[in-house]
């Protein structure tokens, strides 16, 4: 059976509702991908019952055709689901009614890691739990299937929940204690620095929006709009916001007067809403995200240079020393700054899975563009009474982290959080062994569990009844708690408690390592914790450097990129030329794909996409004289990181 998937960009369908390519559905389609296949299902039954919305309010053509179109698609779509479930359950073999069927025995026993101390714990209630298969293990792997894994990472671990409107998720406990850990962080430098924290309101009138039209062009398109309230039309629209410049600076204009009234530096912690067009990713592109926005004011700017190198160290500390991430600190080009700035510094990481690189976080000086007359004309007068702009600076983190987080260290059984921020630090677990009194063995972890909460470990105790230890350690897995400590009889015996580090891949009959319970276990523990943390870092920064390669020409360009580097090169940093880097790179990396496939007869595993530049590192080689440009043989100005890119 041939499926004939429409062009949704033509249909003007794609972009607004952020549709899987053509290309994607059929892949889905002819691999019968089951899941896949009910993800883009339930994408197509959003964007239907959106565009029945708008056409609630008047006929629109374009919009029937979308509607009829992607309503057809998703039928036949519905209809494979429909014969490979079928089909799925002619293939099942009886299951005996006195007992579990034999095939899920070995996923069960596979889910926990290797060289358990609980075997021995096993009972009769643990057999019978060791067949059933408890749906928390991720089964994709981050090699074969990056995207997968990372939603299976997200949502089995408990990160998310996904939402009926597309782009847009819950952020369940586990990822919201998390983003707090963040934000308290950040929070208590900001605040340490003489940074106070306001809210402003959530809705901007368009009025308000288009003060600043000239700058506003990028967000025009991921601008969501209230155009009623009930059923009335309002007078005036109103915009969600898609950042805070045009809520925030006409007040600034009413409260800066005087060269008294500065430095004026705010800060708020809020939600933000773009209409992203392009597939949304959990945490990493979203429609909705939280994050916090700085916004400051000075007479100088040399006050305003200063503030945004120090919030960029802030997020820098952020990244490194709270999860464990390593970044690049550095400038945007002209062409990759934000819209009006003056300049713009950036945080870069990288994702060695997809082999691009994440905007982690930007620091931006605007200087007089938005405080300029024709803008917010935000002026005051200086001690000689002469009037002056003020010199502007925005900042902004979100909860972006969580997902470069989450790529950067988990692994194939699930997250792996790094110490600092992890909602659960150390999870005790007692082994509990069936006919036997257990009653110390109990006591003792809720001591020790109790203990450490009281000494600022943040500690957890896990005496779940009707729960296998294996299947406590595979819950806890997924979710990437940094230490599982096991006590059981023989631990109590011995005076130890037997630790496994979450950072370590423990193999088949590998001792994992104890330590004494006594006066020092919380300490050795902390010790532990902050090892933890040191190695997360180590080999993510390993990770990092091996995928940074050094190149000055454009023939070493693209077949770096297609091994997932990041390249640094020889550049000259004109808007021109970094233009023709991005279509020259899309273009001949689709070359190339097709190429193969003509050759192989079967789809090429090759990444293709645009490449650009990320930022000019702060730490530059050495730029050797008459060093010409990778992209266009010019005078090269400096060296700057290429790279494809969230």
């Amino acid at each position: 059976m041939s499926l004939e998937v429409p062009d949704l960009q033509a249909l003007g369908a794609g972009d607004r509702y952020a549709l899987p390519t053509k290309e994607e559905v059929l892949t889905a389609f002819n691999e019968k991908n089951l899941d896949e296949l009910r993800r883009v299902g339930k994408v197509l039954k959003d964007a239907v019952a959106a565009l029945k919305g708008f056409l609630k309010n008047g006929p629109n053509v374009i919009d029937e055709e979308a509607k009829n179109a992607l309503e057809k698609l998703n039928t036949e779509l519905t209809k494979e689901i429909t014969t490979i479930i079928k089909a799925q359950k002619a293939k099942e073999v009886p299951k005996p009614k006195a007992a579990p069927a034999p095939k899920a025995a070995p996923k069960a026993a596979a889910a926990p890691a290797a060289g358990s101390s609980s075997s021995s714990a096993a009972s009769e209630d643990d057999k019978q739990q060791k067949i059933v298969r408890t749906g928390e293990e991720i089964d994709a792997t981050r090699e074969d299937n990056f995207g997968e894994w990372y939603t299976q990472c997200v949502t089995r671990s408990e990160m998310i929940e996904y939402y009926d409107i597309s782009g847009c998720y819950i952020l369940r406990p586990w990822a919201y204690q998390i983003w707090e850990e963040v934000k308290s962080y950040l929070d208590s430098r900001f605040k340490k620095s003489g940074v106070k924290n306001c809210y402003f309101p959530l809705l901007v009138s368009e009025r308000a929006l288009m003060k600043e039209e000239e700058n506003f062009d990028d967000f025009c398109p991921e601008v969501a709009w209230v155009t009623r309230s009930g059923q009335s039309q309002l007078d005036e629209p109103v915009a969600i916001r898609p950042t805070s410049e045009t809520v925030m600076y006409p007040a600034f204009a009413k409260w800066i007067r005087s060269y008294r009234d500065l430095p004026l530096r705010l800060n708020q912690w809020c939600n933000i809403v773009r209409w992203e067009f392009k597939d949304a990713v959990p945490f990493i592109r979203s429609r909705e995200f939280l994050w916090q926005e700085g916004h400051s004011a000075f007479a100088s700017q040399e006050e305003a240079d200063k503030e945004v190198l120090e919030i960029l160290e802030y997020y820098r500390s952020a990244y490194e020393d709270l999860l464990a991430v390593p970044v690049t600190r550095g400038r945007k080009t002209e062409r990759e700054k934000f819209a009006g700035a003056a300049y713009t510094t950036t945080v870069e990481a990288f994702i060695e899975g997809s082999g691009k690189a994440v905007q982690a976080a930007t620091s931006h000086c605007l200087g007089t563009s938005f405080s300029a007359a024709k803008y917010f004309d935000i002026n005051y007068e200086d001690e000689k009474s002469a009037t002056q702009y003020v010199i502007q600076n925005s900042w902004g983190f979100t909860t972006r982290s969580l997902g470069v987080m989450i790529m950067v260290h988990g692994d194939n059984k699930g997250l792996v959080l790094p110490p600092r921020v992890a909602p659960i630090q150390v999870v005790v677990i007692p082994l509990i062994f069936k006919g036997k009194s257990n009653e110390d063995v109990n006591k003792k972890a809720k001591e020790i569990v109790d203990t450490l909460n009281a000494q600022g470990v943040r500690a957890e105790l896990d005496d779940r009844a009707g729960y296998t230890p294996l299947r406590k350690f595979t819950y806890w897995e997924v979710r990437g708690v940094p230490i599982r400590i096991e006590i059981g009889p023989k631990d109590l015996e011995n005076g130890v408690l037997t630790v496994c580090r979450r950072d370590v891949s423990y193999g088949k009959g590998d001792k994992k390592p104890t330590i004494a319970i006594g006066d020092n276990t919380t300490n050795d523990l902390k010790n532990l914790l902050d090892e933890i943390h040191n190695n997360m870092l180590r080999k993510a920064r390993e990770t990092y450097d091996r995928h940074t390669v050094k190149i000055n020409t454009w023939d070493e360009f693209l077949p770096a990129l297609n091994q997932k580097n990041l390249c640094l090169v020889p550049f000259c940093g004109e808007k021109a030329c970094e233009n023709a880097i991005k279509d020259r790179s899309a273009k001949e990396s689709n070359d190339l794909k097709d190429q193969e496939e003509a050759r192989t007869g079967v789809p090429s595993s090759l990444p293709v996409g645009a490449a650009k530049s990320l930022c000019i590192p702060f730490d530059q080689p050495e730029l050797p004289s008459g060093t010409v440009c990778f992209g266009c043989e010019k005078h090269a100005t400096s060296w700057t990181l290429f790279g494809r890119s969230y």
